[in-house]
């Protein structure tokens, strides 16, 4: 049976997701979707929240994951935090709501798992995305190719 995992860069503005399907030997995987939700900037914050919240639902229904991977939060500006902050919280109650198990991993683990390297460049984890997943371009914008990197982290973990 295969498995279906979903990576979600979290964010107010642009949301990032990559969605992944491994067959049931776990020696392959495959890109199933990838993409970004947007919120429209001058937007009241509690009206982007809903739509991060409807559309997440959306795409949980339509891709059927059976795990979610999402970024840890990290703090490097407050106010940009504090509204990635208020997303993760959105996407943990939808993925509650739907009852799809999460797992989340810090930027380095990603790093780690996709170059060997904690600190590698964000370069060098959009490459490992493109060559583990085949594809013949990075996925863009940054988010996809994010959200990508999260759900093959997963995977990674998964298999060993």
């Amino acid at each position: 049976m295969e498995k279906r995992i979903l990576g979600i860069d979290p964010g107010l503005a642009t949301l990032g997701f990559g969605a992944i399907c491994c067959p049931s030997d776990c020696r392959s995987v495959e890109p199933i979707d990838f993409g970004i939700i947007r919120t429209p900037a001058h937007t009241e914050t509690g009206d982007r929240l809903c739509m991060i919240y409807d559309d997440l639902h959306s795409l949980l229904d339509q891709l059927q994951p059976d795990l979610v991977a999402i970024e840890k939060l990290f703090f490097y500006r407050m106010g940009n935090t504090i509204a990635v902050a208020q997303a993760r919280g959105v996407i943990m109650l939808v993925l509650a709501q739907h009852g799809v198990p999460l797992v989340e991993f810090t930027p380095a683990q990603v790093k780690q798992a996709l170059t060997g390297y904690g600190n590698a460049e964000k370069y060098d984890v959009q490459q490992a995305v493109a060559r583990e997943l085949q594809l013949s371009v990075i996925p863009k914008p940054d988010d996809c190719a994010d959200a990508l990197a999260l759900s093959l982290t997963a995977w990674f973990q998964r298999v060993q």
